[in-house]
C-alpha cells in the first residue's frame, strides 16, 4: 500500500527562514526546500506503509524477534517456548499482581495492537477482552483450545446450587500440565499465521513443549498416586484442574474469586469438614491474603502451606518458571496430603 498525496489545489510554499511565503507562479522549489520535502514524504511513506501492514512487529528471526503479547504469566511461559528465540514474549500483567484486578494502560492497548501475536484467556481478565478486538495481529483465545471444567463444587453444593460460581467454568486450566500443552500446540498455528516463513519451527517447538510436559505430568501423576488425605482444602476454588488430573477433591473456604470475603458460616462449615475428614494442611496462595487459611487453621489444629496457583511469579515463589513451581506444589502436596 503506497502513501496517498492529498492535493489541496494551493500553490506550494518556500521557506525564507522565518516564515512561509506564496510561491511565485512558475518559481521551481529552492535545493533547500526539495529536500525537505522529499524526506518528508519518505517519512510519510514509510508511515503509512507501517500502518497498512499485518500488524506485525519483526520478522521472527533472533536478531528481530517478532513482538508477542500475552495477558498473564502461564500464557507469556508457554508463548515463549513455542516461539523460541524467534519471538520476544511480553505480559500484560506485571510480576506479583493478581491477574484478575488487571487494569490496562494506554500503552498496554498499543501493544496490543501492534503485536505480532496475541494469546489471552477471555472471561478472566475482562478489560484484555475488549482490547483484543484491537489487534492486528492473530489472537489465540486459550478457551478455544482445550477443554474447560465446570467451576468446582462448593462445600455446601445444595445451599449453593444458586451461586454463580456452580455455574460457570474454572478459568485455571493450566494447573493441568497437558491443558497447558494443548493450548500450546494451537498457540503454534496462531504464530504460524503470523510468520508463515517459520511455521514449521513454532510447530516443533510445540510438540518439544507438549512432550516437557508430558514428563512433568507423569511425575506428578507418580507422585500423588498413593495419597493417605484425598480432599484439599484450599483458601479459594484456584485447584480445580489439579484436583480432577491427580484425584483430589477440592473444598475451597471461597469460591473461584480470590478477594472474596468468606462468611462465618462458610468458615464454621469447612473447618466442620476439616475435622471430620482428618484434613491435617490448609492451603492458602502466594498472590491473596493467608488470614483465613491461618485462622481456620488455628481453630481446627491443622497446618498450613502454600500452594501456588501460578498466575504469576514473584519474590515469594518457589520456582523461577511454570515447571520448577509446579514441582515445587508436588513436594508441597506430597507432604500436606500425606502420600507416600
Amino acid at each position: 500500500m503506497g502513501p496517498a498525496v492529498a492535493g489541496s489545489g494551493a500553490e506550494p510554499m518556500i521557506d525564507n527562514g522565518s516564515h512561509f511565503l506564496d510561491r511565485v507562479p512558475g518559481m521551481p522549489l529552492p535545493r533547500r526546500s526539495t529536500r525537505i520535502a522529499a524526506l518528508a514524504a519518505a517519512l510519510l511513506g514509510a508511515s503509512v506503509l507501517a500502518g497498512c501492514g499485518d500488524g506485525s512487529s519483526g520478522s521472527g528471526t533472533a536478531d528481530d524477534p517478532l513482538q508477542v503479547v500475552a495477558s498473564f504469566y502461564p500464557l507469556q511461559w508457554m508463548a515463549q517456548q513455542v516461539g523460541g528465540e524467534r519471538v520476544e514474549v511480553s505480559s500484560l500483567t506485571a510480576p506479583g499482581a493478581e491477574p484478575h484486578d488487571l487494569e490496562l494502560t494506554p500503552r498496554d492497548v498499543g501493544s496490543i495492537q501492534d503485536a505480532a501475536a496475541v494469546v489471552y484467556l477471555s472471561d478472566f481478565q475482562p478489560n484484555v477482552d475488549e482490547a483484543v478486538g484491537e489487534a492486528r495481529g492473530p489472537v489465540l483465545d486459550a478457551r478455544d483450545a482445550t477443554e474447560f471444567l465446570p467451576a468446582g463444587g462448593h462445600h455446601d453444593e445444595e445451599e449453593d446450587a444458586g451461586d454463580d460460581h456452580d455455574h460457570v467454568d474454572d478459568p485455571h486450566f493450566w494447573l493441568d500440565p497437558t491443558k497447558l500443552a494443548e493450548v500450546g500446540l494451537a498457540f503454534a498455528d496462531t504464530l504460524a499465521d503470523a510468520d508463515p516463513d517459520h511455521a514449521a519451527d513454532y510447530r516443533a517447538n510445540a510438540r518439544e513443549l507438549a512432550d516437557q510436559l508430558s514428563e512433568l505430568d507423569g511425575e506428578l501423576q507418580s507422585g500423588l498416586a498413593d495419597c493417605a488425605q484425598p480432599d484439599l482444602v484450599t483458601s479459594h476454588e484456584a485447584f480445580g484442574y489439579l484436583a480432577a488430573r491427580y484425584g483430589f477433591e477440592q473444598v475451597g473456604i471461597t469460591g473461584l474469586a480470590p478477594d472474596a470475603d468468606p462468611s462465618a458460616k462458610d468458615v464454621a462449615q469447612v473447618a466442620d469438614f476439616v475435622r471430620e475428614h482428618g484434613v491435617t494442611t490448609i492451603y492458602f496462595e502466594t498472590l491473596t491474603s493467608p488470614a483465613v487459611a491461618r485462622t481456620l487453621a488455628s481453630e481446627t489444629g491443622a497446618a498450613t502451606a502454600v500452594l501456588d496457583p501460578l498466575e504469576g511469579l514473584t519474590d515469594q515463589s518457589d520456582g523461577d518458571d511454570y515447571p520448577s513451581v509446579m514441582r515445587s506444589n508436588l513436594a508441597t502436596l506430597r507432604q500436606g496430603q500425606e502420600c507416600s
